[in-house]
């Protein structure tokens, strides 16, 4: 144990070696998966993502100097309205080595294999995301693929509003994360505090692996004390940050007693809440004679992990640093490494399979009954799948072109491989594979299971699509069934509230703005676009002003496209206020210069009015539901979904899957565009019925069925909305303000009495309930109960231990319209001075008053 943790010292302290990039980017052919941590950073805007990656890369030996925000020299902001912007837009993928690979640290691992995982090199692929919340989507679509992430909070701001959101959605997909507090260095740091705030806010028990270390005890930010270890570490001499001067407890004890004594308390508080939480750490406290301080670091080690391995996780280790100075960033590293989880530690990922839900583990080994083989599938074709990958990410490189990221989730994809999308139902060759380093790269002959890697080339896959390999493939030839219908769980794509109109300045640039914008929608699938026929205007939308700020400026500067950009507005909705009786439109005209002829019968509804019918697993009634709450019933009585071979009423080029994708088309079309004010439907329900005998011919198509289904639902709104007029639905924001208690009124008043909304509850973060059991309900923490170290500049108040730092910080929440809600940030400062703090999502659409919707109206001209 000695000479393991001796060694650890003396890599601590090494001078910096830079190692050849190409050295360190090529892989080896054959990655231990056990080696490898696909993880994410994740944080509220400013706290400080972007600054600790730059660090991480330098010490890995990726690159020669330390890149900075402020200048836009960072490698993982590399796109130029992040660097003018100084924020993180897209998040950028690198992978890296920790510790660098070197040969002297594969013979101290091979040799000693008891001691820490962070002592062998290990393969990291590492995700930088945005922390501004109009780029949410941006940070889902990376947590999908992620196996753990590092939360860093701003140690004088705490935890803020955006924070709690992203660590939400990563509970959501049981990520084990640990928590790095950041900007200790700055006035007015509070790590004590943040603690605290940690325990309450993110509702887990924090356990502190780190102390921060002031000089003096009251002075600048100089190093951390180790808790797990027991020592202290001090950074010093080069300014880089790659010197680290190790202290034991006895050198502490020595020139520093107050500091050692805060050490052993945080030792003995540390062992006290694993015990709380691990079997194995109550043994190794009984095997050491009940001696906090007699417990091997090793030992708390591997009781953390398995603590932050549990599915729920309520313990959060907690690390402290200063990524500016180069403070603190190499433990964080070894604490990846240690204790955060590779992808065979991982939860098997959800599939679904021909409309059934199961795990890839489950399909691969045949153990699952609900997806035994019905007599619509061959026995033994899902073991012809080799390989299963999910398309997380794509991004338009100016040099490579189109890159697809994907993460593998079973198999190898080769150089060359056919992949299957089972969501666009095509095949294409994959013809290069990379490994990204940011915006560089490294060419790679494939990408194994667990590994995050990019493929080029590729014509047709978007961000959540499926990819598969199977035996047999071809690019002429769909897999067999039920290999075609499987999907790895799809990533939720929230509505837009916001959209700006798009005009090319002339005709003959119309092409090239379409296909500019088609870049961007393939991107980015949170972008919708929308044309009006009547018009012939384009309509971008987006989750945010900055969020379609940043299209704007990429579709004319980066894509160079030439049009005129109107300005951005809020997305409304229309909603009927009367049913209508079924209305059959009969289409009897030339497509393509072709006959086609078809006819629907349709209805619509107020859905709030539509009683619900019994639909579900009834074979004559498919129902479809949209992200606007609208649903679309279409009535086949006269054919069973699931007895095809009864279908001999269909001409032989249409099947009944083909009619009900073309009938979606059409009615999901005529209800984009509303009769009142040409805003999307919402709320609404439409009845589709279909009879064969008098509504498909031999001259019946696809296209045919979408067009007369689209005329026919846009008659029956037409007619709902002269008959009672529709009226607008507005956004709705489910808004949490982060405000001191002296604030409080006004922002409440302002809130309620100036912006129309509702305030839904006002809870003191230092509330103190019980602890609930509830999987309904979060964990509430009693921060009494918590142990942290005292922060040197806070009041006499918050040293007493009994939360007092924390009685002046409140939380709002409220739903406001978005409409109010437009540039409210700068408003909220001003009413705080400066330390107010919000985040908000779409809590739904709700119908406007008369005085509402008549000033909304009026503003659009």
């Amino acid at each position: 144990m000695r000479l393991g943790w001796a060694w650890c010292a003396r890599r601590a302290i090494r001078q910096h070696v830079v190692v050849p990039r190409r050295r360190l980017s090529t892989p080896t052919a054959t990655q231990e998966l056990s080696k490898t941590r696909n993880i994410g950073i994740i944080a509220h805007i400013d706290a400080g993502k972007t600054t600790t990656t730059e660090r991480m890369l330098y010490y890995s030996g990726h690159t020669r100097r330390i890149g900075d925000v402020d200048e836009g020299s960072t490698v993982t902001d590399f796109l130029p309205a992040e660097r003018a912007r100084g924020i993180t837009i897209q998040s950028a993928a690198i992978t890296f080595h920790w510790p660098p690979l070197s040969a002297q640290a594969a013979a101290q691992s091979s040799s000693l294999p008891t001691l820490p995982r962070s002592l062998s090199p290990h393969n990291i692929n590492l995700i930088d995301t945005p922390g501004h919340a109009d780029f949410t989507f941006e940070v889902l679509r990376s947590l999908r693929v992620l196996d753990g992430a590092v939360c860093i909070l701003d140690g004088v701001a705490g935890v803020e509003a955006q924070t709690e959101k992203v660590w939400t959605q990563a509970g959501h997909y049981a990520i084990p994360r640990i928590i790095f507090v950041n900007k200790l260095d700055r006035a007015g740091a509070a790590f004590s505090r943040t603690v605290k705030e940690i325990g309450v806010r993110l509702h887990g028990w924090p356990a502190v692996c780190q102390i921060p270390w002031w000089k003096g005890g009251n002075g600048d930010f100089i190093g951390v004390g180790d808790v797990i270890n027991l020592r202290g570490l001090l950074w010093e001499g080069a300014s880089d940050g790659s010197q680290i001067r190790p202290f034991s407890m006895q050198d502490l004890e020595r020139t520093d007693i107050g500091f050692a004594g805060e050490i052993k308390k945080a030792r003995v508080a540390l062992v006290e809440l694993l015990s709380e939480h691990d079997d194995g750490m109550v043994e190794l406290f009984l095997e050491h004679d009940e001696d906090h301080l007699a417990i091997p670091g090793i030992e708390i080690l591997e009781s953390l992990r398995r603590a932050v391995l549990h599915p729920s996780q309520t313990v959060i280790p907690v690390f402290a640093g200063a990524s500016f100075r180069n403070i603190g960033v190499q433990p964080l590293l070894d604490a990846v490494v240690d204790l955060l989880p590779s992808a065979q530690e991982r939860p098997d990922p959800e599939i679904s399979l021909s409309g059934k839900t199961s795990t890839l583990s489950q399909l691969l080994s045949g153990t699952d009954q609900q997806l035994q083989v019905t007599k619509t599938k061959r026995p033994g074709d899902v073991k012809l799948l080799t390989a299963c990958a999910l398309a997380f990410k794509v991004v338009n490189d100016p040099k490579r072109g189109i890159l697809v990221y994907v993460r593998v989730y079973s198999g190898s994809l080769d150089k060359g491989c056919i992949l299957y999308n089972t969501n666009l139902e095509v095949a294409e060759r994959a013809p290069r594979l990379l490994k990204m380093y940011a915006n560089d790269a490294v060419e790679v002959d494939s990408i194994p299971s667990g590994q995050i890697g990019v493929i080029t080339g590729l014509k047709h896959a978007r961000t959540g699509d499926t990819l598969i390999v199977y035996r047999g493939s071809n690019v002429k030839t769909q897999p067999p069934a039920p290999l075609d219908s499987l999907q790895l769980r799809p990533i939720h794509v929230p509505p837009p509230v916001f959209f700006t109109s798009i005009e090319p300045h002339s005709l003959s640039e119309q092409k090239h703005v379409m296909e500019s914008l088609a870049i961007l929608l393939r991107e980015d699938p949170s972008l919708h676009l929308s044309v009006d026929e009547e018009s012939g205007q384009t309509h971008l939308a987006g989750m945010g002003d900055l969020h379609l700020e940043i299209a704007r400026d990429r579709l004319l500067s980066e894509l160079k496209a030439k049009a005129r950009i109107g300005k951005i507005e809020i997305g409304y909705r229309e909603a009927l206020t009367t049913p209508t009786s079924p209305y059959t439109y009969m289409l009897d005209r030339l497509i393509a210069g072709k006959p086609a002829k078809a006819g629907i019968t349709a209805s619509v509804t107020p859905l709030d009015e539509l009683a619900e019918e019994a639909t579900h697993g009834n074979p004559f009634t498919t129902v479809y539901k949209t992200e606007d709450g609208n649903t679309i019933s279409i009535s086949h009585p006269t054919l069973p979904k699931d007895e095809p071979s009864s279908h001999k009423s269909l001409p032989p080029h249409l099947s009944l899957p083909t009619i009900l994708s073309a009938i979606h088309a059409g009615c999901s079309a005529a209800l984009a565009r509303g009769p009142l004010n040409s805003y999307p439907l919402a709320s609404t329900a439409i009845s589709i019925a279909l009879d064969p005998t008098t509504h498909i011919f031999p001259e019946t198509t696809g296209a045919a069925l979408s067009s007369a289904a689209r005329s026919a639902v846009a008659n029956s709104l037409r007619t709902a909305n002269e008959t009672n007029s529709n009226v607008l639905m507005e956004p709705v924001m489910l808004v949490t303000v982060f405000v001191h208690e002296s604030s409080l009124g006004a922002v409440v008043q302002d809130l309620s009495s100036s912006r129309g909304g509702h305030v839904l509850s006002l809870d003191s973060t230092s509330s103190s309930p019980s602890s609930s059991n509830s999987e309904h309900e979060p964990l509430r923490i009693d921060p009494t109960k918590i142990y942290t170290p005292p922060d040197p500049f806070s009041s006499s108040s918050a040293r007493s231990g009994e939360g007092g730092e924390m009685d002046n910080q409140r939380q709002i929440v409220a739903r406001v319209p978005l409409k109010e809600m437009v540039g409210y940030l700068n408003h909220l400062r001003a009413l705080t001075g400066g330390r107010g703090t919000f985040v908000m999502g779409v809590d739904g659409f709700e119908r406007m008053g008369g005085q509402r919707q008549k000033e909304v109206l009026e503003g659009r001209g």
